[in-house]
């Protein structure tokens, strides 16, 4: 990885928390024609459902490079000696800028980064966090510029809560996110609402490939078509980072009082997931990933 170290603050990153931005997205395929009829009872249609899925794989990769950073100062601080984490490749610029009481950390991906995982990043996160790492918990505030997640343009912002030790003893980040995004052919969708990640496995060992996430949480997701939908975890999503897919948990996702559950499996690494309608009838799905 390299690294440059400025002199020069950054400016304060909780500015651009303000307003509802929202995660916007567009795609390539024919399916992505902008329209999406539903009747009153129709809760989502297979389409958006893979839309939907992708603005999940976004938000979730995006906290993972701000926490798995925040990690890796958190260790170092505590352990007084030197830890490396592997998870951003040597294709990132690092810049580092630390003043009185804050450390600010520009990542940039350049016009083109692939991660170990596959998903190609473009562009700059800027990371931000009191220098108290000992502290119980901190705030990590991250802002995208200029940046693209496998050609989707993104911008927006997202506020993470930083727990050192949950109830469980794990550490634990709760994020607020807000995102606007685009794909080529101008489809519009969006965003928003509050995650929490608990880091169950792998903290600590210096190897991406062996960390272990449990997610919950609810958002809001407006379709393309301007569907509001509302996304609600009522089994914990269970993230290996060894895979490109959510393995295991159940999310629900309601719209005009209907309900459809979403169940992504048995904790097989695979894109396959079982929808239930509100009769009871279920169909086993694809899921769309940007490369699978």
């Amino acid at each position: 990885m390299k690294k440059k170290t400025k002199s020069m603050h950054l400016n304060r990153m909780a500015a651009f928390l303000m307003g509802g931005l929202f995660l916007t997205f567009t795609s390539c395929s024919d399916e992505s024609a902008n329209t999406e009829d539903l009747s009153s009872t129709e809760v989502i249609s297979a389409t958006e459902l893979k839309y939907s899925d992708e603005t999940e794989m976004i938000s979730e990769e995006v906290s993972a490079i701000a926490e798995d950073l925040y990690a890796a100062d958190e260790i170092a601080s505590m352990s007084k000696g030197n830890y490396h984490s592997d998870y951003l490749p040597e294709c990132v610029t690092v810049t580092v800028v630390i003043t009185d009481t804050t450390k600010d950390v520009t990542l940039d991906f350049g016009e083109g980064c692939e991660l170990h995982n596959g998903n190609t990043l473009s562009g700059i996160i800027h990371i931000s966090y009191a220098l108290d790492l000992e502290a119980a918990s901190n705030t990590i505030e991250l802002i995208l510029e200029n940046f693209t997640f496998n050609d989707v343009a993104v911008e927006g912002a997202s506020s993470i809560v930083r727990v050192r030790s949950n109830e469980n003893g794990n550490p634990q980040g709760t994020a607020n996110a807000s995102f606007v995004a685009t794909w080529p052919n101008g489809d519009v969708a969006s965003f928003t609402g509050t995650r929490t990640r608990e880091w169950i496995e792998g903290f600590g060992t210096g190897f991406w490939g062996d960390n272990v996430f449990l997610i919950t949480g609810k958002r809001t997701y407006v379709s393309r078509a301007g569907n509001e939908f509302i996304k609600e975890i009522t089994t914990p999503l269970r993230r290996e980072m060894s895979c490109r897919f959510i393995v295991s948990g159940v999310l629900d996702i309601t719209r005009l009082g209907n309900t459809v559950s979403l169940d992504f499996g048995d904790g097989s690494c695979d894109a396959i997931g079982t929808l239930t309608y509100p009769d009871g009838t279920q169909e086993e799905i694809s899921l769309r990933r940007f490369k699978n």
